[in-house]
């Protein structure tokens, strides 16, 4: 049964969590350990994208295959773990939570045994009917396959849901199993390349929410 309002399902890195410093610093880190060039917050935004291999292979200038890029996703987690402690919500995240009337869950690409208690340190877990993080021991991958998986937990059909994200993955993955997306400019993505996507776009999180209760009302883009 179709609820009357959506389910949303929150991003949590780069949109909940404002991290986008700690992501481009240990992404440098990455690219100087292959003496490779860094980049500003600006051009990760522009070049960011999933796989992230295929990011790190246009910047690097050469093909990053899965045992090379096991070992570089080591080395961002490593200095990522270090840095986390060092990162605050998005400054409006909170309003942003409470004022969707609705059911609501997070769903990550960050490794699930580490993102559950983080959300917990930041006062956030009784907020979501479900919480999902990468189950594997390498990520980087299409976020798609994981939503599908973390609505099936939920007993939620992806026509009845909203996602909110900072990425292009994130609009993928709402297309790939019927639902809708609103995007926020305020992550790991540039701005014109959200609104390039026709998805609806939003500067803050609380103007999500607002558009994520309107959105169902407009047709999927194909």
């Amino acid at each position: 049964m179709t609820p009357a309002t959506p389910h949303l399902v929150w991003d949590w890195n780069g949109t909940l969590l404002n991290d986008l410093s700690l992501v481009v610093a240990c992404t440098n880190a990455v690219f100087a350990s292959e003496g490779g060039p860094s980049v500003s917050p600006d051009e990760h935004r522009v070049r960011f994208r999933r796989p992230i291999a295929d990011y790190y292979a246009e910047v690097l200038g050469r093909t990053v295959d899965d045992d090379a890029f096991g070992r570089l996703d080591k080395i961002f987690h490593e200095a990522y773990r270090v840095g986390l402690t060092t990162c605050e919500l998005a400054h409006d995240a909170v309003d942003a939570i409470a004022a969707w009337s609705g059911s609501q869950s997070l769903l990550s690409m960050w490794f699930h045994d580490e993102l559950v208690p983080t959300v917990d340190t930041y006062g956030l877990s009784g907020r979501f009917a479900r919480i999902d993080g990468l189950r594997a021991q390498v990520g980087g991958d299409r976020k798609a396959e994981s939503l599908a998986r973390h609505l099936d937990a939920l007993g939620v059909d992806g026509r009845s849901v909203v996602l909110i994200g900072d990425s292009l993955d994130d609009a993928d993955a709402a297309l790939a199993v019927g639902a809708h997306a609103v995007l926020y400019t305020g992550g790991f993505t540039d701005r014109y390349r959200l609104l390039a996507s026709g998805h609806p776009v939003a500067d803050t999180l609380t103007e999500a929410v607002t558009l994520a209760t309107t959105v169902t009302d407009s047709p999927r883009r194909p």
